[in-house]
């Protein structure tokens, strides 16, 4: 994918750590401490030795949103002294992925957290490390359970509230008898593919005049294409009043979309992405407000989870897991540890935010 089209992640000392509690107006962010590298144990630089092994894999690497969650890692691998492996491929490549798992079953890692790219075909390599003895965890996006034999899911929000969060933003901006598009990023991606779903219920329960012009259009994690399949739709369907991007590459590449093509005003956006990469959308009203959740602590929280994991600590009649700085986190369905609410971005509180 081109990622120089994306931009760079700003200033990692100022990095906030907000309370996701739904959608409500930020209160003033906190400031993060900067992580350190890999691994790096609170106050002596380096993991004990004997120290827990934690391989994550995002589903890219290169982008602002996978890397906020490396500085989460990060922060948690130095607070806990893990001893943290933070890598993924250059795209979205569930092949890359695969062969990057079969790495770490071979360095013999306690843990691997995985944001699969394509459940499916990932879960036979994440049996085969279950096999070996290694832990296996999914986060940002879920793998089947017995399929994979993963452990636990470590789960940025519940499913149905960013469907209906999405859903309610396009209804309140272009009308509950809007006439939208989805731009996912790819038609494997479960967790995508979930939020589509849940957006639907909420859509045909509260909005059922609202509709889509096409199927989701996928854009392969790219902001090129996700520019281009924005422009080809509108261009093929000119009644269109709302396009949702809903990756953090997808929305820009959206709104940028828009943009060029003088429809700001005319054509709503929405979606899901980081502060960062919209806010001059949202400052310009291409973009009157966005939904994400806080990337560095979900990447820290899977850490942590990961940790207590492979220490024993998280029982399968657990109730909540231990989110350190974050508090207890609810586990759902006995498997589900959720990060929280989603939070809604607006022209209002988004220079609030550095990530």
């Amino acid at each position: 994918m081109n990622r120089k089209l994306l931009p760079a992640l700003l200033c990692v000392a100022a990095v906030v750590a907000f309370a996701v509690l739904g959608c409500k107006r930020a209160q003033p962010p906190a400031p993060v401490p900067a992580a350190a590298g890999a691994g790096a144990a609170t106050g002596a630089g380096q993991p004990a030795k004997g120290a827990v092994k934690v391989a994550v894999v995002p589903k890219l690497i290169g982008i602002d949103y996978f890397t906020a969650c490396e500085i989460g890692a990060k922060e948690a691998a130095k607070e806990l002294g893990v001893d943290l492996i933070y890598d993924g491929p250059a795209d979205n490549r569930p092949d890359k992925q695969i062969e990057m798992i079969n790495n770490f079953i071979t360095r013999k890692v306690d843990v691997i957290a995985v944001a699969p790219n394509d459940p499916v075909s990932i879960a036979p390599v994440l049996n085969k490390a279950r096999q070996r003895g290694i832990h296996v965890i999914t986060w940002d996006a879920d793998a089947d359970a017995k399929a994979s034999g993963r452990e636990y899911f470590v789960n940025q929000a519940p499913n149905d509230s960013i469907g209906k969060a999405l859903i309610d933003i396009m209804a309140k901006h272009a009308g509950p008898e809007a006439r939208a598009v989805i731009i996912t990023g790819s038609l494997t991606a479960a967790n995508q593919n979930i939020w589509i779903a849940e957006m639907a219920k909420h859509k045909d329960k509260a909005y059922p005049k609202m509709a889509y012009v096409t199927d989701p259009q996928p854009s392969e994690e790219d902001q090129n294409m996700a520019f281009k399949v924005t422009q080809d739709v509108i261009k093929a369907h000119p009644e269109i009043q709302g396009v949702f991007g809903i990756t953090s590459v997808s929305l820009p590449g959206a709104a940028e979309a828009v943009r060029q093509m003088n429809l700001t005003g005319k054509v709503v956006v929405t979606g899901l992405s980081t502060p960062n990469s919209m806010k001059s959308y949202v400052k310009d009203g291409t973009v009157k407000s966005f939904v994400l959740w806080n990337p560095i602590d979900l990447g820290y929280l899977t850490v942590c989870v990961a940790k207590d994991l492979a220490e024993g600590k998280l029982k399968p009649d657990s109730k909540t897991a231990d989110g350190r700085r974050l508090g207890q986190k609810e586990i759902r369905n006995g498997d589900e540890v959720i990060l929280g609410a989603p939070f809604e971005f607006t022209k209002e509180n988004i220079d609030g935010f550095n990530f």
